[in-house]
């Protein structure tokens, strides 16, 4: 890696091919990880993508051209539940690990969220120990288990249900 500082900001629909790749990247080499499938997503048009980053605000961290890691923010419609949030599609590129990029993602995606909501929710696997440490580190609580939540190539994974309270 190089010297380059890191860059956490918003991604614009411009830049769905990228987005695109690395969310793929993500499917394919975590499928445990999120409930979204790497054959439904890879047969998507790349508008598709430009579309997510319209309605939803997906930070990257970037080093000059690399995307280097992803994190989303969206928001719950309806006067009953506009009071919450949800991280998704949290990824960090396995070059790019333990160098604090994941935990600038998360904290993007806070500051983000405490300007309009109440509480940031969140799912991780319950195996995904560096991630749930991460969550913890910055003031999520885990609060229940979804057990058998995934169900990837016939084996179930239990959910992690987090939470940070943002009021």
């Amino acid at each position: 890696m190089t010297t380059e500082p890191i860059a956490v900001r918003r991604l614009r629909p411009d830049e769905a091919a990228a987005f695109r790749e690395i969310r793929l990247e993500a499917l394919r080499s975590s499928p445990e990880s999120f409930g979204a499938s790497f054959e439904v997503e890879e047969a998507k048009p790349l508008e598709w993508f430009a579309e997510r980053l319209s309605s939803f605000e997906v930070f990257g961290a970037c080093r000059g051209g690399d995307l280097l890691g992803v994190a989303g923010f969206g928001t719950y419609s309806g006067p009953k539940l506009a009071h919450k949030g949800f991280l998704w599609t949290m990824f960090v590129r396995p070059h790019a690990r333990r160098r604090g990029v994941g935990r600038r993602l998360v904290e993007a995606v806070i500051e983000r969220a405490g300007r309009s909501v109440e509480i940031l929710l969140l799912t991780v696997t319950s195996s995904n120990t560096p991630a749930r440490r991460l969550y913890v580190g910055l003031g999520f609580d885990e609060y229940g288990i979804e057990r058998r939540g995934l169900k990837v190539d016939g084996r179930y994974y239990d959910e992690v249900l987090m939470a940070k309270d943002l009021a």
